[in-house]
């Protein structure tokens, strides 16, 4: 089975939102429902330096991580869904939400440690990112992939993209990847922390 995956250079991520308002846009998402969420990580410090008066080392670090659903391939959203209205699409790997199935009871938004899940107060169901299945049907990129102005972010079988630009799924403030394995690559900024560092704070 060809597993679909993303690919995320954080190198290049500028954090111009402009993948989030894509997604946004392709999706008619209501106020406060985001599939792919850009966040900044930045920490460090100004500290003096010992026996040179006046002079300063620092550690300061900043960059953007854009995340969305990872199409994991062991997904905690499907192990906690009481119905089965989540499942992975066995041609592609993907995860979806049956709306039909799905009762809202927000199961899957609480295990995701990627907040993938989202609850649409109108229609009281849980939505995400599909990866844009329409437009894969058509031929097309994702939404997110087609509108970054840095060429930023991949989407294709996940074996290719690792051969391509290596084994790289989770940096700091991302969770470990080996609790749900995410059909995800990175390719880490210069300045990028590994998972589990405290020494930055998220900004969105």
């Amino acid at each position: 089975m060809t597993q679909l995956g993303f690919f995320i250079d954080v190198a290049k991520c500028t954090g111009c939102k402009t993948c989030q308002v894509a997604c946004k846009d392709k999706n008619g998402l209501p106020v406060g429902v985001n599939f792919r969420r850009v966040s900044e990580y930045a920490g460090g410090r100004w500290t003096p330096v010992k026996g040179e008066p006046g002079a300063w080392q620092q550690d300061v670090f900043a960059y953007y991580v854009s995340v969305s659903c990872n199409h994991c391939a062991t997904p905690a959203c499907t192990e906690v869904c009481p119905t089965g209205a989540h499942a992975k699409r066995k041609e592609d790997g993907l995860v979806l939400i049956d709306s039909e199935q799905c009762i809202g009871c927000k199961r899957c938004a609480k295990a995701c440690p990627y907040g993938a899940p989202q609850f649409n107060v109108t229609t009281r169901k849980m939505m995400k990112c599909n990866g844009c299945v329409d437009r894969l049907a058509q031929g097309k990129a994702p939404s997110c992939v087609e509108a970054c102005p840095q060429r930023a972010i991949e989407f294709g079988d996940i074996d290719e993209l690792r051969r391509k630009h290596g084994t790289v799924a989770g940096i700091a403030p991302l969770p470990d990847p080996r609790r749900t394995r995410p059909s995800l690559v990175i390719k880490p900024s210069r300045t990028a922390r590994p998972v589990g560092d405290r020494g930055g704070s998220v900004l969105t």
